[in-house]
């Protein structure tokens, strides 16, 4: 299956019967069932919330999500009201949370829907107002900064919060479904930070109850928390990055911590020539080459999500990984074949991976990741709508690679 019509659209070559499209991003929707079942194990009993923001990290919120909710994930949350309301019109009703919003967020909708909304501070009241339009309770979970220093209450304005928030309530007007804070350093596992958050949730939790509030999930653990402290479980942990299978800890690979990867980049060597001593290679010349060599062209470039900065990153072709060089423009980019090659025509067609789970030696978003400064979730996430998502495995234990 193509995402959406982007198929319709995109230019395709045919290999025998098989019709290969000139670029994709292939998702392995096992490797996400294969993922949420690793942190389902280790969350227990703990519930795993799903996260599924920015178009599940460019892999496809509503096929994600699906494939996470089969293999045990109880809640999805994402960033914005917008995102949960088109998985709800895609016929998902699984608890969903969305937590990040602004003046003009469309808080009638959410609450008509049935999604949890995370409330700051300023939030509560525009809330309230939709509940009553839409006569029924809004369900809604307080959010304490314990030392992010971004969204959520201070810890000064706290208890002032939850008060508000519980005599809406007893009106009627909502229901206080939970109790959430997010984690600066997780990722980092010796910071003592960490530690110094979570203390501080817990006496937010405790000046709730002590004001009434019984909590249906208590939720801190972001992916790299949910690995490495159990302590900071509580009732749902809210998985992310390691969903997609993408390792949170620098030095540690997916597999060392049993997740698949599942995202796949592909494209075509568009072209392929032989060039001498000193060519110079795209915009600024900054590269030229040492001894007469082959150049292949890889049409993937920063509009389609590639880091215009990463050059030096790798691209696997007939299994050999070679390195970007040059500068990476909007549509393409180049690699250097060596001098061995001598059959530029049967180079034209090949298969370029960008990137893709790293089993048979290939690049992987971490690669990238290295190659650009920058973290792998980035990488995944940036992939433009310009390369189609192809799904595979679209049923649970079928094998349809």
């Amino acid at each position: 299956m193509t995402y959406e019509a982007a198929a319709s659209f995109e230019p395709s070559t045919t290999s025998g019967s098989a019709t290969v499209l000139e670029r994709s991003a292939v998702i392995d929707l096992d490797a996400i069932r294969h993922n949420v079942r690793q942190f389902v194990a280790i969350a227990s009993p703990a519930k795993v919330m799903a996260v599924v923001k920015a178009d599940a990290y460019g892999h496809g919120a509503v096929q994600v999500a699906r494939a996470a909710l089969e293999a045990g994930a109880r809640w999805l949350g994402v960033a914005h009201i917008s995102e949960a309301l088109t998985l709800r019109a895609a016929g998902i009703d699984a608890p969903m949370l969305a937590w990040l919003h602004t003046t003009q967020s469309n808080f009638q909708a959410a609450v008509a829907a049935g999604v949890d909304v995370g409330i700051s501070g300023w939030e509560l009241d525009a809330v309230v107002a939709a509940a009553r339009e839409q006569e029924r309770p809004a369900r809604i979970h307080l959010k304490v900064d314990t030392g992010l220093g971004r969204n959520g209450s201070t810890i000064a304005q706290w208890d002032k919060l939850v008060g508000q928030a519980m005599e809406y309530q007893d009106e009627g007007l909502l229901r206080v479904v939970g109790i959430f804070s997010h984690l600066a350093v997780a990722d980092e596992p010796h910071r003592p930070e960490t530690d110094e958050q979570l203390a501080a949730f817990r006496e937010a939790i405790a000046v709730a109850e002590d004001a009434g509030v019984d909590t249906e999930v208590r939720h801190l653990a972001n992916t790299p928390a949910t690995l490495s402290r159990p302590d900071a479980h509580f009732d749902l942990v809210r998985v992310g990055l390691g969903l997609y299978g993408l390792s949170p800890f620098e030095g540690q690979i997916s597999a060392e911590l049993g997740l698949r990867p599942a995202m796949r980049v592909r494209t075509l060597v568009s072209n392929c020539k032989r060039v001498p001593e000193g060519q110079g290679v795209s915009y600024g010349l900054n590269y030229r080459t040492s001894s007469e060599s082959a150049l292949g062209l890889i049409p993937l470039g920063y509009a389609d999500g590639v880091p215009r900065v990463a050059t030096g990153g790798p691209v696997r072709v007939n299994g050999v990984n070679y390195p970007v060089v040059g500068r990476i423009a909007m549509d393409q980019m180049v690699i250097d074949l060596g001098n061995a090659v001598t059959d530029e025509a049967g180079w034209l067609g090949a298969e370029a991976v960008m990137f893709g789970d790293g089993a048979d030696g290939g690049p992987t978003a971490d690669d990238w990741a290295a190659a650009a400064g920058t973290n792998n979730y980035e990488i995944v996430t940036r992939i433009g709508p310009r390369v189609p998502r192809i799904y595979i495995n679209e049923t649970p234990g079928a094998d349809a690679r």
